[in-house]
C-alpha cells in the first residue's frame, strides 16, 4: 500500500511554524516510504478564511521545500460529500437531532461544574420520542445533529509515535456533534471531527501525522471510520513546540508564523532543518546540520520524541549562520540586495557588483541572519560617520590631528591604494611620527569608522577608497582632533 500523507491547514492565519513543523515530518515520511504528500486547505470557516492566508501557506511551503504531489484539495469545495453522510447516519440510527438551546448547554455544564464532574453532553436527547420532537420544533428550536457515543467502548491504536494508546468511551465528553445547529428538517454545516475524516477516506489518506494537541479527536475520528465502513488509517501524533517556560508556542512568545522568520533573515534551509530537530533525533553519523533531502533518508518515527520540543533561538541562530556563512558569495549578494534596499539603502548593481561582492566577502563571516547585513554594513553606505565617544578621546589625544594629516598626506601623494601600499604607509607614518604601531592603527580606525571596534581594518579601508570615502572621513577626523 501507497503512502499518503497530508498537510490540512486552515486559512485563518499565516502559515504558523507548527502548522509548518507538521507539514515537515508529514513531508518526510512521504518521501522516506516513497509516498506522496497532499494540502488540503480546510476553508470551511467562511467568516476567517481568506485567500491571502491561504497564497501565505503556499508560499511558507514552498519556500521550506516541501512541494506538494496533488493539486491542492479546498475543503469549502467538497460540500456535497457530506450532507449525504450524515443523512445516512440519521436513517441508520447512528446520530440523531438534539434540541437544548445555548442557555440549557451552559446550565448543563454549570450544574456539573458545580458538582465536581468533567464537563460532558449528558446524552438526554438522544432517544427523544416522536411528541417529544414535535414539541421542539413548534417551539421553533434549531437542532445540532449528535453522533452516538457508546460510553462502554474502548478505542485503541498504535500510535506511530506514542506506541498503544486506549480511551475509554466514556471519557470522550458525550455524543459528539457532527453538524451545527439548523432547522430541525435541515443538516446544518458540518464540523471538523466529521469533515476530516470524509476527507481522509476519500482522499486515500493511509497515515495522518499531526500534533498531540490532536490526540483526543482520534478515538472519536477513529469511532467515525467504523461507521462509514472504511479502513481506519495509521496515527502518529508528534510533540507540541514549546516556549522557554515549557507552554504551547504561542503569538505571545513574538515570531510564529513562517513569513515572520522569513521577513527576520532566516533562510529556508535553517529553519527546515531546525524544524525537523524539534522533535527528531538524527541518527549516526548524522550530525544536526542536514538538509530536508537528506533526512528524509534517515527519517523514521521511531526517533521522534514524546516530550514536546523546547524552542531555541541560539540552536535555530547557530544554523541559520552555518547556511550563510556557507553560502556561495553570488547567492549571498543576491539574498543581501532586497535587505539593503529595504532599509532605504541604494544599490547599484551594474555599477559596484565588484565593490558590493568585496562587501559581502568581508560581513559574511559576521552574518547570523540576512538583516543583519543592515547593521553590519552601515559604514559602507554613507561617506561620513560619527564619531562615538571613544573614538572621539582618541582622535583628541596628543598625535591624534598628526596621525589624521599624516594619512591625509600621504593618500594625496599616493597614485592608488592597495593593501601593500597601505601596509607601507601604516609603517611610515608610524617610523615619522615615532609612536608605536598599535596607537597608529587606533587611530586610523577611528578615523575610518568613528568607532575602535568593526570589521577587519585593511579590507574595510580598501572599500572606502574605492569611493573615496577614506579621505572625506580623515578630513572629518582631523576636524574632530583639532577641536580637542
Amino acid at each position: 500500500m501507497a503512502v499518503r500523507v497530508r498537510i490540512a491547514p486552515s486559512p485563518t492565519g499565516n502559515l504558523h511554524i507548527g502548522t509548518a513543523r507538521t507539514a515537515v515530518f508529514n513531508w518526510l515520511y512521504a518521501r522516506a516510504q516513497g509516498g506522496q504528500f497532499i494540502l488540503r486547505i480546510e476553508d470551511t470557516d467562511l467568516e476567517r478564511s481568506k485567500p491571502e492566508f491561504t497564497e501565505n501557506i503556499f508560499a511558507g511551503l514552498k519556500w521550506l521545500g516541501m512541494e506538494w504531489d496533488e493539486e491542492p484539495v479546498y475543503q469549502s469545495q467538497r460540500a456535497e460529500l457530506y450532507q449525504p453522510k450524515i443523512q445516512a447516519f440519521l436513517d441508520k440510527g447512528l446520530a440523531y437531532r438534539a434540541y437544548e438551546t445555548p442557555e440549557e448547554l451552559d446550565a448543563m455544564r454549570a450544574a456539573q461544574k458545580a458538582a465536581k464532574q468533567a464537563p460532558r453532553y449528558n446524552n438526554q436527547h438522544r432517544n427523544l420520542s416522536a411528541e417529544q420532537e414535535a414539541a421542539y420544533k413548534a417551539e421553533g428550536r434549531q437542532a445540532v445533529i449528535r453522533f452516538k457515543i457508546d460510553d462502554d467502548r474502548v478505542i485503541s491504536w498504535k500510535d506511530l509515535v506514542r506506541g498503544n494508546v486506549t480511551w475509554k468511551g466514556s471519557d470522550l465528553g458525550g455524543d459528539v456533534v457532527i453538524a451545527r445547529a439548523a432547522d430541525p428538517s435541515e443538516i446544518g454545516p458540518p464540523l471538523y471531527n466529521f469533515v476530516v475524516v470524509v476527507d481522509d477516506i476519500d482522499m486515500g489518506m493511509t497515515h495522518v501525522i499531526r500534533g498531540e494537541d490532536h490526540i483526543g479527536n482520534t478515538p472519536k475520528q477513529i469511532l467515525l471510520y467504523e461507521a462509514l465502513g472504511a479502513t481506519v488509517p495509521e496515527f502518529g501524533h508528534t510533540p507540541l513546540i514549546l516556549n522557554a517556560e515549557g507552554r504551547k508556542l504561542s503569538k505571545r512568545d513574538g515570531v510564529t508564523s513562517i513569513s515572520d522568520f522569513q521577513a527576520m533573515g532566516y533562510e529556508a534551509d535553517a529553519l527546515a532543518n531546525y524544524m525537523t530537530l524539534l522533535g527528531w533525533s538524527p541518527p549516526e553519523p548524522m550530525t544536526e546540520r542536514f538538509s530536508l533531502e537528506e533526512a528524509a533518508k534517515a527519517f523514521s518515527f521511531d526517533r521522534v520524541n514524546k516530550a514536546g520540543a523546547k524552542f531555541d533561538w541560539d540552536k535555530l541562530n547557530w544554523l541559520n549562520s552555518q547556511v550563510i556563512h556557507e553560502m556561495d558569495q553570488e547567492d549571498l549578494l543576491t539574498k543581501l540586495i532586497p535587505v539593503w534596499e529595504d532599509a532605504g539603502r541604494t544599490v547599484e548593481l551594474a555599477d559596484q557588483k565588484a565593490w558590493l561582492m568585496e562587501l559581502v566577502t568581508l560581513i559574511q563571516p559576521s552574518l547570523v541572519k540576512l538583516n543583519d547585513a543592515v547593521e553590519e554594513s552601515k559604514l559602507f553606505f554613507a561617506e561620513t560617520v560619527p564619531f562615538d565617544e571613544k573614538a572621539t578621546d582618541l582622535l583628541q589625544q596628543e598625535h591624534g590631528a598628526a596621525i589624521a594629516q599624516g594619512f591625509l598626506t600621504a593618500l594625496g601623494e599616493a597614485d592608488s591604494l592597495d593593501p601593500d601600499s597601505a601596509k607601507a604607509m601604516i609603517g611610515a607614518i608610524t617610523k615619522e611620527l615615532g609612536i608605536k604601531k598599535g596607537i597608529v592603527m587606533r587611530s586610523l580606525r577611528a578615523c575610518l569608522t568613528g568607532s575602535l571596534q568593526g570589521p577587519d581594518l585593511m579590507q574595510s579601508w580598501m572599500l572606502f577608497n574605492q569611493r573615496g570615502w577614506d579621505v572625506k572621513r580623515l578630513e572629518k577626523a582631523l576636524e574632530v582632533a583639532q577641536a580637542g
